[in-house]
């Protein structure tokens, strides 16, 4: 799609979010989160990447089914929180090994909105690299609040890329607020090439006390299958440190808790029902898109991808490329210092970032997904 604006000629494209039928397909490769960070795919080839910075902001909106409205219409604190632990378990997607052209530019935003959800994320730091994110839905009363920083460690035959930074999920109308870190990613060359969202993630709940700690698990060295994207875990009461549930499945199929108390179990997510079946988001209003917008910037990468014009599409990020080092040398020049235009940003006591939106509600979006 294409809009004549500021004496040029601005494209917008929007590719298909990333869900298991891709994965099945092959139709893209990982999402830009850990090659942004690894640098490991610097050219543009044949099998590279069409996904990138709105890889953020689908693991929110892109889904099948209304899983943040079943989180705020959960009848009790405790069956709120069991829904926003199986939420969090559905921002997981898939990773596949492959090529990846797309490096987020500083300020790059994606705003997309879906029904009373609007969604700004903004790439508010290069160096080092990190992302915040920004959604509300005034209807619903939610609000979430992502900010993170992806660090890579070289262990000779495998790469551990530790995600810092922390995740909230704002249920207003019942006053609760529920905090969560991000799983790491595990990039393994030996024996043979795979990659998996490994590492300990906490759910916790300020008002409540409710805590679940889960645990993520690749295959083992030698590839066995038993923990491949296995998550277990279990759901107490912080107060008196009791296990409600026990925690177990795949993130990519099921997974369901057990009650302690009678033994009943019950299935929390099912990732055929969230992530299969996704659409791509479709412009609403082309002249409302802004230049910073991630289909916008890496338009020509993506169009020349689709083709399998590979040659063309490396010539389109060098382009990018080469604009943001002479916007760099400009500020520089003018002793300027580049700020984020929608989020404040900070660094806590353990070194990680902080995003704050300054904006209390995201407006609408030009972009909306299905």
């Amino acid at each position: 799609m294409e809009t004549e604006g500021d004496n040029k000629v601005r494209k917008v494209i929007l590719t298909k979010p990333f869900s298991l039928e891709a994965e099945a397909n092959n139709d893209y490769s990982a999402p830009n989160l850990l090659h942004r960070i690894l640098s490991l795919f610097s050219h543009v080839r044949p099998g590279s990447d069409l996904s990138h910075f709105q890889c953020y902001g689908e693991e929110i909106y892109s889904t099948a089914t209304d899983l943040l409205g079943k989180c705020n219409g959960g009848e009790s604190p405790l069956a709120r929180f069991i829904n926003v632990v199986a939420w969090a378990i559905s921002t997981t997607r898939p990773l596949v090994i492959g090529d990846t052209p797309y490096n987020p530019i500083l300020g790059e935003t994606h705003h997309v909105s879906r029904s009373s959800l609007h969604l700004l994320a903004e790439q508010v730091s290069h160096h080092p690299p990190v992302s915040a994110l920004h959604a509300t839905d005034e209807k619903e009363n939610i609000e979430i609040i992502w900010c993170h920083q992806a660090i890579p460690k070289f262990h000779g035959t495998s790469v551990e890329v530790k995600v810092v930074g922390k995740r909230t999920l704002k249920l207003m109308k019942h006053g609760e607020t529920y905090e969560m870190n991000f799983p790491n990613v595990s990039l393994r060359f030996l024996p043979f090439l795979r990659i998996d969202w490994v590492g300990n993630v906490s759910v916790r709940c300020k008002e409540t006390g409710f805590v679940a700690d889960l645990c993520y698990k690749s295959r083992s060295f030698l590839g066995f299958k038993a923990n491949h994207r296995s998550v277990k875990g279990k759901i107490l009461d912080s107060s008196s440190s009791k296990v409600l549930y026990d925690l177990d499945g795949h993130w990519d199929r099921t997974i369901a808790i057990k009650d302690k108390n009678n033994g009943r179990v019950q299935v929390i997510h099912n990732a055929n029902e969230v992530i299969s079946g996704l659409q791509a988001p479709i412009v609403k209003n082309l002249k409302s898109v802004w230049p910073t917008e991630s289909a916008a910037v890496w338009s020509e990468v993506s169009e020349a991808l689709m083709r399998g014009e590979w040659d063309k599409a490396s010539e389109a990020k060098k382009r990018v490329e080469e604009t943001q080092r002479e916007l760099l040398k400009e500020r520089e020049s003018r002793g300027q210092t580049w700020t984020p235009k929608h989020f404040t940003l900070s660094r806590t006591e353990e070194g990680s970032w902080e995003c704050f939106p300054l904006q209390q509600w995201v407006p609408p979006a030009p972009i909306i997904a299905l």
